[in-house]
């Protein structure tokens, strides 16, 4: 069996959100969380909202978008399980990950048993299922793509070390998996704060990158993830005020059953990009936002974190 390694997918799993809201106990190092005004009712609705919205336009563009629904009994609350590319991954040779989560209530949300029944019954091939790390971690984290941004193809991994992200772990991931390197480096907010997922603060497209280097505080690390990304990808740069006030980083490149290209962002992003900048990621796919203002405001992530990749073949597409 041949499979054909990309960048990028053609389908997206999304979780609908059930308990949405401020999670306390990540807002103590994820400063794009804001705290909400309103109740928990009106939260939960607004956020279905604006989910849906997002659903529906992905697959009227023919994306494939898998729904993973809220469990019917579930005691421990999940305010942030509408962004499940944290917890597991997938990869081209059928293998699932899961991950050490951070949070205590972000472990709630790790349904991998689910996650099998529901690739299995729309025929995705799944050879393995493998943990990264200990089930009970209780120090070393690694938080799925949302702090690893992975090349496929050239087999290099780009990670912010974080409280999300333990060099230690993080070697682990690279071993575990054969990626020909790794490439963990130091990040700045604005405020002088790790960026707690890297996937805030740079995207891989299949021919493109973009990426926040004003974060990259060690200028010689800044020199090594920039000249390696040259190597592969045409490189936009995006400024601090950007990654931090308008999501440019949390974005993804997915492709519909036609093999067309999109890009995937809020409207808060497409707003913050330039109009030359806008240019340069439209040779690339079309672009496709959606308003996540209020899943932004509250949960701390966008338009990427909502999505987790689908890499696994679909047994009809074995030859």
């Amino acid at each position: 069996m041949e499979i054909k390694i990309t960048r990028t997918a053609d389908t997206v799993l999304m979780v609908r959100p059930r308990d949405f809201g401020y999670n306390i106990e990540t807002g103590f190092d994820n400063e794009f969380q804001k705290k909400p005004a309103l109740g928990q009712e009106e939260l939960k609705k607004k956020a279905n909202k604006e989910f849906q919205a997002m659903v529906d336009g992905l697959r009227s563009k023919g994306i494939t978008v898998l729904i993973l629904e809220p469990p019917i009994n579930h005691d421990i609350t999940t305010p942030d399980a509408i962004f499940p590319n944290n917890w597991f991954s997938t990869e081209h040779d059928g293998t699932i990950l899961t991950y050490p989560m951070m949070a205590r209530n972000r472990k709630a949300e790790r349904r991998l048993l689910e996650i099998e029944k529901l690739l299995n019954e729309n025929r995705y091939t799944i050879r393995n299922c493998i943990n990264v790390g200990r089930i009970d971690e209780p120090k070393k984290f690694l938080e799925g793509t949302g702090s690893l941004i992975i090349d496929h193809v050239d087999e290099v991994v780009y990670a912010a070390r974080s409280e999300r992200c333990h060099p230690d772990q993080f070697d682990n991931f690279i071993r575990l998996r054969f990626y020909r390197e790794g490439i963990l480096f130091d990040t700045k907010s604005s405020s002088g704060n790790p960026i707690y997922h890297t996937n805030v603060m740079m995207s891989l497209g299949e021919k493109y990158a973009v990426i926040c280097l004003a974060c990259i505080s060690d200028k010689k690390q800044r020199n090594h993830v920039l000249e390696t990304l040259n190597k592969s990808f045409d490189v936009m740069e995006i400024t601090m005020d950007q990654m931090e006030n308008h999501f440019c980083g949390n974005i993804l490149e997915v492709r519909n059953q036609k093999n067309e290209s999109f890009i995937v962002m809020s409207e808060k992003a497409r707003q913050g990009f330039t109009k030359d900048q806008k240019k340069f990621l439209e040779q690339y796919g079309e672009i496709l936002s959606f308003d996540l203002s209020f899943i932004e405001n509250i949960g701390g992530g966008s338009a990427r974190c909502m999505m987790a990749e689908i890499f696994s073949i679909r047994e009809k597409e074995i030859s």
